[in-house]
């Protein structure tokens, strides 16, 4: 577990509480050393969250007292909701799965009012648990995979006209239009970027090589490219 999430979990394991919690309690909630729980609390307290007791006693927050709430606007905080369905629905298990933490701790400390409106929110993404939705799934998981480590893949892909070919991609972005995925990238047949569209692409390999990061055929050029002709074709 990351030093800031574990913080969060000690700031959410106290909230409410009217007796102490024993320091060995959080140790094995947080799987770490009671010297670890010691020196967390410690660094708390001196960044001002109103935690009192001790080493050997336990800890509360001071009572009257607790940390300052998340402030969203409730448009602000309906645009997260929405966007924490949309990526469970259509981006993956990866992210699906990131979505559903992010939420989950935003709402731990959310005003009552505000986890209320979160939950009156009436745009959904519906998820179809079934075997195509699966292999999209990891379809893009693959991709963002191979994106995030600069890893160049073999794509078998089919253009409007049904005609097939082989490319060697560097892949650099995945784009959601709506209806349709497309992979932005810089094709080594045609020696300028491309959009190949996902539902298009019959199999995905690796390449077995990373490649390097070139400002000319990287992400910011990719993008200057699209805007001058964003439909550019696989």
């Amino acid at each position: 577990m990351r030093r800031a999430d574990r913080l969060f979990q000690i700031i959410h394991a106290l909230r409410g509480r009217r007796t102490a919690l024993p320091a060995r309690q959080l140790a094995e909630l947080l799987e770490v050393s009671l010297r670890t729980v010691y020196r967390d609390v410690a660094d708390l307290q001196r960044s001002g969250v109103p935690i009192e007791g001790e080493a050997g006693v336990g800890y509360v927050l001071r009572k009257g007292a607790d940390v300052p709430p998340l402030m969203f606007r409730p448009e602000e905080l309906e645009a997260l909701v929405v966007g924490a369905r949309f990526a469970r629905a259509f981006a993956g298990t990866r992210l699906a799965a990131g979505a559903a933490t992010a939420m989950r701790k935003i709402e731990a400390v959310l005003p009552e009012n505000l986890r209320e409106r979160a939950d009156r929110t009436r745009i959904f993404a519906p998820v179809f648990e079934d075997r195509h939705q699966a292999d999209f799934a990891r379809i893009i998981d693959c991709l963002h995979a191979a994106i995030d480590a600069r890893q160049a893949l073999q794509l078998c892909y089919r253009n409007l006209a049904e005609q097939p070919s082989a490319r060697v991609v560097e892949p650099l972005c995945l784009a959601f239009w709506g209806g349709k995925w497309t992979l932005g990238a810089w094709c080594r047949m045609r020696g300028d970027f491309r959009n190949f569209r996902l539902d298009r692409i019959s199999v995905i390999d690796d390449a077995d090589e990373c490649f390097e990061d070139d400002p000319a055929r990287g992400l910011q050029a990719y993008l200057a490219a699209v805007r001058r002709r964003p439909h550019a074709p696989g």
